[in-house]
């Protein structure tokens, strides 16, 4: 059985890139998260506390953002990734991130990280 919780489209704002406005304001970033379960971890029953609360994946994401300045995507990425596999239960993981402001002629650039 294979067992997923996915967030998709988390909008925040974060420290992130490589030019001088970059590290002087904060931009839109969205990030999508899709995170596999082991699935000998299914709950038997309707208690929160038997399965990983979808809350803490979110959370984890925002703190990481919200931590400190990130020059590149690739490294928020990585570091989300390393986190969200570190959870519970936790069998693989993919994350993307994106900057739907980078350019005026795509909807946005990204950068994926998977073991899916």
């Amino acid at each position: 059985m294979d067992r997923r919780f996915i967030l998709q489209g988390l909008e925040c704002q974060a420290s992130i890139g490589i030019y001088d406005a970059e590290r002087a304001n904060t931009q839109r970033i969205k990030i999508d998260a899709e995170v596999r379960l082991y699935p000998a971890t299914e709950p038997v029953d309707d208690k929160v506390d038997r399965t990983l609360n979808y809350d803490l994946i979110r959370e984890t994401i925002l703190s990481i953002v919200s931590a400190r300045h990130y020059d590149l995507q690739e490294t928020l990425a990585r570091t989300l990734f390393d986190a969200l596999r570190a959870l519970d239960d936790v069998q693989s993981v993919r994350i993307r991130t994106s900057k739907p402001d980078a350019y005026n002629d795509c909807e946005a650039i990204a950068y994926q990280l998977s073991n899916l």
